[in-house]
């Protein structure tokens, strides 16, 4: 075969091949484009499109009288579409026109970089195209408000490139306040806490959903597709502003003098089972105090001597005693079944029923619930059962501890339980839930249910009102309840009480003290040195109450005092006091003044000090020289001395004690940045004292 000719054919062949297969892809282009373009175009669609939730507006919470809790502030994330058709139009020149008044308006507004530095940023985000460009997170609506009168912005979205994405930023105006029952509100939900999540589907509204369409390599909102949110609804707590404050620097103050570890401070209308107010306190490694846990609901500890109640209880239902009974306390210790259980008051012979309740004696309760529940324990364990405290309280908050009380069926039911339980160990106990007895005696006998919201709110309109719920009519007939009332009233109005020292000559109040030795990080009771809790419960006025308390604080080895009458009784007896005057005396008065013996410190400019101190009709003596000062207080008598809080200006000074107003005058003087949260003074600073800082370097300060 001629090879010409052979190759001739192929490269003929081949070439023919090529035209067909030519012909055949520009046919099924005209298909596909003629008769498949449309649906091709939507599948093209489908992959650079995708819908996006946005956020509902959140609900407030409101106290009952009417004060704003925890809201959600709006603020704004501003991007850049420097690849929109109006920016980039005419070569940019709508851009370029404008560039330079902007980036001198941003840097004006923002003050965290020069224009300039706008200026070059700006110019290389539109030389690059981007997409959704990030310039600025979370914005005040006044920055907002400003930002849109800028050049270029106030064109609009499509002339100037800028997107703005409104979200919800959750605050609470009284920070402090109630922080830890009203809660936190996160993004993730299931993590929130307190009422933010007890009520979390009522506040947080429904989602709505924005049209997100994928344009080089990041998602940007397409126009007029959005399905709008609906705002969440408002709660109205049970809360009561004053009374919460009243409550909180109550606690506050006792355990700051106490170097106490963590406390709580309930008050609850008697007649409603309103709560009108739960403080809770947890010490910081840097000493301040915070509402860290909500210790009230969600701490169950062995009571103390408050649970005596229950015991006196059901002695007296099951008619075994009177208050008059004679019980021998045998010197106030005594041995149960090879256990040693004294009294915290040596010497103690034949008393009755009522003073031994007064005095608390451990060895006459525990001796009292051995005679008579020894042999029949699960007599005993239905009283409490049938008090409810084995039963959660029922209140409409997630986190609140179910109680423990050990029934005779258990593998550690031992002959020392009994005794041991009659005052106040081997069972554990919430705060809220020994209050609800103690609620029970003050309302005739009713034991009312809990509760924290009085309603929920949709544009002012109540969609949802909440009641008051009894849980139990009778607690005990007539007759008991006025032998518990009359026990509770001895506490503190006998020579014997362990109250007494609280006594009041304005009106009658009556509760009972506790304190308990308690088990820390499993080195038991006894290893080491003790740590006690100390509690007091009761209500007030006594004849026709208003409301109950319970104060139950955690000690520490640096506490100076440990007896519930000394700690928690205090406490008890100041928000009483101030609550008596205000909110039940028939007409409000001023209480007697009482002397106080407290050192106090307050720091500041000299000059302002002086003139406090001149108002106030200090007796003074000054010794301090320079700009700033000292000044303490004892006894009706006011010293000046000298301050080295701002001798060194290279080192972080000490601001704690301080006002808002000097601390941030002292502090920007040096040359820091101060960020500060709360009112009042200042209890705690970011950056420790004595420490090197840069200029310009940031401190933040919290005040209580």
């Amino acid at each position: 075969m001629d090879i010409k000719k052979d190759i001739q054919w192929r490269v003929h062949l081949c070439f023919l091949i090529m035209i067909v297969l030519g012909g055949v892809v520009f046919g099924r282009a005209i298909y596909i484009q003629k008769f498949q373009g449309d649906y091709w175009r939507s599948m093209s669609n489908k992959q650079h499109l995708k819908y996006m939730d946005i956020n509902a507006e959140r609900g407030s919470i409101f106290s009952e009288d009417g004060n704003m809790l925890s809201t959600s502030i709006p603020v704004f994330d501003i991007h850049v579409d420097f690849g929109a058709d109006g920016v980039r139009e005419k070569g940019g020149e709508r851009f370029y026109k404008n560039l330079d008044s902007l980036s001198r308006c941003l840097a004006g507004l923002f003050k965290d970089a020069n224009a300039a530095s706008y200026k070059k940023e700006l110019l290389a985000q539109y030389k690059k195209k981007t997409r959704y460009y990030l310039l600025k997170r979370k914005i005040s609506f006044d920055e907002y408000r400003e930002l849109r009168e800028f050049p270029l912005v106030r064109l609009g979205r499509n002339k100037s490139g800028f997107i703005v994405d409104v979200r919800d930023n959750r605050v609470n105006p009284y920070v402090l306040l109630a922080n830890r029952t009203i809660g936190l509100s996160r993004g993730d939900t299931s993590k929130n806490v307190g009422l933010e999540r007890s009520y979390d589907s009522v506040l947080k509204g429904q989602t709505g959903q924005r049209l997100m369409r994928y344009i080089a390599g990041s998602y940007i909102p397409v126009d007029g597709a959005e399905i709008e949110p609906e705002n969440g609804m408002d709660i109205t707590t049970t809360i009561d502003t004053y009374i919460q404050d009243v409550a909180e620097n109550a606690l506050l103050r006792m355990m700051t003098q106490n170097a106490s570890i963590h406390g709580s401070c309930i008050v609850m209308e008697v007649k409603t089972g309103k709560i009108k107010a739960i403080a809770n306190l947890g010490r910081r490694p840097d000493g301040s105090y915070w509402e860290d846990y909500n210790y009230g609901l969600g701490m169950r500890t062995e009571p103390g001597s408050v649970f005596k109640i229950a015991t006196l209880i059901s002695l007296l239902k099951d008619n075994y005693v009177d208050t008059g009974s004679i019980v021998d306390c045998e010197g106030g210790q005594k041995n149960f079944y090879g256990l040693r259980i004294a009294d915290s008051h040596l010497g103690t012979g034949q008393v009755t029923v009522k003073e031994a309740f007064a005095m608390s004696s451990n060895v006459a309760f525990a001796k009292l619930a051995d005679e008579y529940y020894h042999n029949q324990p699960t007599k005993f364990w239905q009283h409490l059962h049938d008090l409810r405290l084995d039963t959660s309280s029922g209140i409409d908050i997630v986190g609140a501890a179910k109680p423990y009380v050990k029934k005779p069926s258990n593998k550690y039911w031992a002959k020392t339980t009994i005794p041991f339980m009659a005052h106040g160990y081997e069972e554990l106990e919430t705060p809220l839930n020994l209050l609800m007895v103690y609620n029970a005696i003050a309302n005739n006998g009713t034991m009312m249910q809990p509760y924290l919201v009085n309603s929920i709110n949709e544009m002012g309109e109540e969609i949802k009102t909440f009641k008051p719920k009894v849980l139990i009519d009778k607690i005990c007939d007539e007759q008991t309840l006025g032998k518990l009332r009359g026990c509770l009233l001895a506490v503190v109005e006998s020579a014997h009480g362990t109250a007494h020292m609280l006594e009041s000559d304005i009106y009658e109040f009556a509760g009972k003290t506790g304190t308990a030795v308690t088990a820390m990080d499993n080195r038991g009771y006894n290893k080491g040195s003790k740590i006690y809790q100390s509690a007091f419960m009761g209500y007030f006025p006594a004849k026709n109450p208003e409301y109950s308390i319970a104060v139950v604080i955690q000690n520490s080895s640096e506490s100076k005092h440990v007896y519930g009458a000394s700690v928690s009784g205090p406490v008890f007896k100041e928000v009483a006091d101030k609550l008596y005057a205000t909110r039940v005396a028939d007409k409000p008065f001023n209480m007697p003044p009482q002397p106080d013996n407290n050192v106090y410190q307050f720091y500041g400019l000299k000059n302002d000090l002086n003139k406090i101190l001149d108002v106030f009709k200090y007796k003074e003596t000054d010794s301090a020289t320079g700009t700033w000062g000292t000044t303490i207080l004892h006894d009706g008598n006011a010293k000046l001395v000298a301050d080295n809080v701002a001798s060194n200006a290279t080192k972080v000074p000490d601001v704690t004690g301080m006002g808002l107003k000097d601390a941030v005058y002292l502090l920007e003087n040096m040359g820091l940045k101060v960020s500060a949260s709360g009112r009042g003074k200042v209890i705690s600073q970011s950056l420790a004292q004595n420490t090197n800082f840069n200029k310009g370097q940031q401190i933040k300060i919290q005040l209580n």
